[in-house]
């Protein structure tokens, strides 16, 4: 039983990395070309929810190699390391809400009003630890394309601190809502 269930989990983590891919195809335009909007951090961190933090991570993983499979981060590739930095170690970050899948699974099912706050906590945990590979490569290799007399940590800060944002309202208002239209989703078939 436990083989055919860690096959399950690893499924399900692989379809949601294949889940990232295609939602990064949709396009998105905002008013500043340095704002993204990830729409696969949802699912990203609703599975870690479900199925833990080395699952969510996993998951992330495997997402950020895809992007480099499939060609789409190599048009961001300046150096070797700033694509696995931005890429496999950022998205695999993403899976890091999954340290509030005890909290969040047990909260409902006590049917505790602080799901809703486990939830939104974990989405800015996620968020945060996604982005702070990106803020590093925005430091040490786009750094160089800062405004003359602009600090490279400044720049990075500034350039990646509005995606932070803008993705932790994302993530915390799709999954508060989604928490309490549909709790089951969060808590994985025993």
């Amino acid at each position: 039983m436990k083989r055919k269930m860690s096959l399950q989990v690893w499924t399900e983590g692989t379809m949601i990395a294949a889940i990232g891919v295609v939602l990064s195809y949709i396009p998105i335009q905002t008013a500043n070309s340095s704002i993204d909007l990830s729409l696969g951090l949802v699912p990203l961190v609703l599975y870690s929810y479900r199925r833990g933090v080395l699952p969510g991570m996993t998951a992330g993983f495997m997402w950020g190699l895809l992007n480099i499979l499939i060609g789409s981060a190599m048009r961001n590739f300046i150096t070797v390391p700033q694509i696995i930095f931005e890429y496999p170690f950022a998205f695999a970050f993403g899976g890091m809400g999954g340290l509030f899948a005890n909290k969040i699974q047990q909260a409902i099912r006590q049917n505790s009003k602080t799901v809703t706050w486990y939830v939104v906590l974990g989405g800015i945990v996620a968020v945060i630890s996604r982005w702070f590979w990106h803020y590093w490569a925005g430091v040490f290799v786009w750094g160089m394309y800062a405004p003359e007399g602009q600090s490279p940590y400044l720049y990075s800060l500034i350039f990646n601190g509005t995606s932070v944002i803008i993705n932790i309202v994302y993530v915390g208002v799709v999954l508060g809502l989604l928490v309490k239209a549909a709790p089951k989703l969060f808590v994985p078939k025993a």
